[in-house]
């Protein structure tokens, strides 16, 4: 057999396509830098895609779900998917990254090494297992979103394990640093069944009874089986193969058990779906210019530097994981949310290496909050916007935060990326109109802890800018309401036609007219909007009034705006 070699070039280069990789791709790509993303899976989405079918968790409490381009990509899967399959999400996942103009991807690619050249990565080589293909990718900025860190084969430094409670004074740390780490996990879904039918799991499987079943909560309904978990006290990457057939064994007996039980527990559940690929909580971390602690974690991550934010408790899972015969994890109180600072989202030592994701540079206490999904996307949104300015301005990654730190924040504000305690920038234009709804104007694009930052319009109800002199408008900013206090919108059971509605509050249609001095004309009008974050151009307008029309909600009442932008 001939194996092909191909050439590729990139601007920015991301190795990784799970929910950080995918955000950080299309992030860089929308803010104008060439971008590639090698993913070596058939899917995107890593622990979330069809294969693994982990929630996509983020920070607790009311309001303060994720936006950003994971809340783009949700919504999107709301409006293509209602029914919530993960097959259908998969695609969702491609199609985000297909229709992006400047990005190309690589699946089923894997990297096998790595050239640096004083300091900086110049190429990755990835061997693509569909087309016998080895591909020699050159870039300028790389970003690890891999997940176990594969660009450390770059000499970039990491660690891997637990710190002693000395070193960060980590009061929850073991006394003495070790290689032990959170293990992996296989799920299973379940089907509701009229007709109970005796499951008969393979002979290699575990067959439990009362006695030997795991202390866990062996119980059908509710429950995605995430403690089905091993591999804390192995290496979670040299010793995946093996720790996945002891997964196998355990999720085979552990259904069976349930299922078959005498008391009828499993009696109306039927097994619709095993996972071939454990979920991974942990393998390595990053070391960047800083390391995120227990202690700055729950001290809410006020960093100058925050560009994303964290609020999932420290989710601890004991690295014994399955046969530990006490709690599976142990949950340590995290604010919600805290802030987590750029520069732990790029190496100390390789000047061209961005990472996120849950190797991103932290302790091993830290990272058990900051490596749920929401989480990473948000970094991964953050990291590709640092890329497209680093490339337009010739800076390495540290020199973003030297030099563009507030550029940055600014941007992700204005895509919809909410930091902590970060007022958005408003445009010059929209403060010189008179206005009838102020509130929509004062910077903040969602509701928070001070109150609500939003307007309900019925339909026709309008929001109105008036100028003193006549103005040309190039375009319009629109956040929309999509509630936030949603945090969840994945499924663990496949329940038959249950389906899932748009956002009740969110504009299904809306219009945008301008007028100076005559009647009123159409500048855009959107009939199908699926979108909480609208940034519309169109041919500049010279007027005196511009004004946002709502039209229908999705829940067939009013709509809810939280910021109305001219520019």
């Amino acid at each position: 057999m001939v194996v092909c070699e191909k050439r590729v070039e990139a601007d920015f280069v991301v190795v990784g396509g799970g929910m950080a990789g995918l955000c950080a791709a299309v992030a860089a790509a929308r803010n104008g830098a060439k971008t590639l993303i090698i993913q070596d899976r058939p899917m995107f989405g890593g622990n979330a895609s069809s294969e693994i079918r982990m929630w996509i968790c983020g920070a607790h409490g009311p309001n303060r779900k994720e936006t950003g381009l994971l809340e783009e990509l949700q919504l999107d899967n709301l409006y293509f998917n209602p029914e919530l399959h993960y097959t259908v999400w998969d695609d969702v996942m491609y199609n985000f990254v297909r229709q992006q103009k400047n990005l190309s991807m690589l699946l089923n690619s894997s990297v096998e090494s790595v050239e640096v050249e004083n300091g900086r990565i110049r190429t990755v080589t990835a061997w693509n297992l569909v087309e016998y293909t080895r591909y020699r990718v050159e870039g300028k900025l790389f970003a690890d979103c891999s997940g176990d860190g594969i660009l450390r084969l770059s000499g970039a430094k990491y660690r891997m394990g637990r710190e002693s409670r000395d070193e960060f004074d980590e009061p929850h740390a073991p006394e003495q640093a070790d290689k032990k780490t959170m293990g992996n996990s296989i799920l299973i879904q379940l089907r509701r069944t009229k007709t109970h039918r005796p499951f008969r799991a393979p002979e290699w499987a575990y067959h439990y009874t009362d006695e030997t079943a795991p202390k866990r909560h062996l119980m059908p309904e509710g429950n995605n089986f995430w403690w089905m978990e091993f591999g804390g006290v192995r290496d979670t990457i040299a010793d995946a193969e093996e720790i996945r057939d002891e997964l196998y064994r355990i999720a085979y007996g552990v259904w069976e058990y349930i299922k078959n039980h005498p008391d009828g527990r499993g009696h109306e559940w039927e097994l619709d779906w095993i996972g071939s690929l454990p979920g991974k909580r942990e393998s390595v971390r990053f070391v960047g210019d800083h390391t995120l602690s227990q202690k700055e974690v729950e001290a809410g991550g006020d960093f100058p530097d925050a560009v994303c934010y964290g609020g999932w408790t420290m989710d601890d899972h004991h690295p014994e994981a399955i046969y530990y015969p006490g709690p599976p994890t142990i949950y340590h109180p995290a604010p919600s949310p805290f802030g987590i600072p750029y520069r732990s989202l790029y190496s100390v030592n390789i000047d061209n290496l961005f990472f996120a994701g849950r190797q991103i540079s932290t302790t091993h206490m830290a990272m058990s909050s900051t490596r749920v999904m929401a989480t990473t996307a948000m970094m991964g949104q953050a990291v590709g916007t640092a890329a497209a300015i680093a490339f337009r301005t010739g800076e390495t990654p540290r020199g973003v935060w030297e030099h563009h730190i507030e550029e940055l924040r600014q941007t992700l504000l204005d895509q919809d990326q909410f930091i902590p305690n970060a007022k958005r920038r408003i445009p010059e234009l929209t403060l010189r109109a008179e206005t009838n709804c102020e509130i929509l104007r004062d910077g903040w694009d969602r509701d928070w802890d001070d109150g609500e930052h939003g307007a309900s319009f019925a339909s026709g109800e309008a929001a109105v800018y008036r100028f003193a002199d006549e103005e040309t408008v190039h375009g319009v900013r629109l956040v929309f309401d999509s509630d936030l206090s949603d945090l969840k919108r994945q499924r663990n059971v496949e329940t038959s036609g249950e389906c899932h509605e748009m956002p009740a509050l969110l504009p299904r249609s809306f219009r945008l007219e301008y007028r100076d001095g005559g009647e009123w004309k159409e500048f855009a009008s959107v009939a199908e909007n699926r979108h909480r974050y609208v940034k519309l151009s169109g041919a500049p307008c010279r007027c005196r009034e511009f004004r946002f029309v709502a039209g229908e909600a999705w829940g067939g009442g009013a709509s809810r705006v939280f910021s109305f932008d001219v520019f």
